[in-house]
């Protein structure tokens, strides 16, 4: 699972070829969630609240590369980096 994002410990995945909607994954300490990118919210587990409003930030920022990312990952294709949270 390729590491998109890492920032304040908060480490941002995406698998290939992945079910819908487009999401990505979301690990935090021992915590894990699943975020849909074109709704920018959790589809499926939790992060702490700090986490998940830096998270639902960035995924608002970098919605438009995430999407990009989905279409990359589907395709089986390198996924590109995006910036993180300063």
């Amino acid at each position: 699972m390729p590491l998109i994002s890492l920032f304040f410990g908060i480490r941002i995945t995406m698998y290939y070829n992945d079910h819908m909607p487009p999401h990505f994954h979301v690990s935090y300490a021992d915590e894990t969630a699943l975020i849909d990118i074109q709704n920018v919210c959790v589809l499926r587990g939790g992060l702490p609240n700090r986490q998940l409003r830096l998270v639902l930030a960035w995924c608002t920022i970098h919605q438009d590369e995430l999407m990009q990312n989905w279409e990359l990952a589907r395709d089986e294709k390198p996924l590109n980096k995006i910036a993180p949270l300063i």
